[in-house]
């Protein structure tokens, strides 16, 4: 099967990585890229642990080309980080205990940023519907909630 090259910004940096035709986004940001932060769940677009910005909107790595990422930019977890800062929305999942076994954290944040950078003052439904694509079987979402409402640089005092 031909190589495909590829080329986009990766949490702020350019790369170019060659593909095999048909690949998922999440197979070339893991396997190639070596960025393990989005994770591999179900890998039918059910779980939303795979969640990664492309753009700046939500999208399920493991449902997405990775051709189709061609010049655009994609953010996955890793690109919160900030050396030793935790990002508002990192501090507010500690705070209120949002992450229990942690395995759907990385989409659940990245859901929740994609909201927040859109929307920085949802109402607790839009908090609830941008993360309906995301399983959690262990918080029973409450705490996920109040911490996205919390981390919200528009509601900070409503959680």
């Amino acid at each position: 099967m031909a190589k495909t090259a590829l080329q986009f910004r990766h949490n702020g940096r350019d790369v170019a990585i060659f593909v095999d035709g048909g690949i998922n986004l999440l197979t070339a940001l893991r396997d190639l890229i070596g960025d393990m932060t989005p994770k591999f769940g179900c890998g039918q677009g059910g779980c939303g642990a795979c969640t990664v910005l492309i753009d700046g909107d939500a999208h399920l790595a493991c449902l997405t080309l990775a051709e189709t990422v061609e010049g655009r930019s994609v953010e996955t977890l890793d690109s919160l980080k900030d050396g030793p800062n935790l990002h508002p929305l990192q501090r507010a999942f500690m705070e209120h205990f949002a992450a229990q076994c942690g395995y759907c954290t990385p989409g659940m944040l990245m859901a929740a940023k994609a909201l927040l950078d859109h929307n920085p003052s949802p109402t607790r439904e839009e908090v609830i519907n941008a993360i309906a694509g995301n399983i959690c079987r262990c918080t029973g979402y409450e705490p996920i909630i109040n911490a996205v409402l919390a981390a919200a640089p528009g509601g900070r005092a409503r959680a």
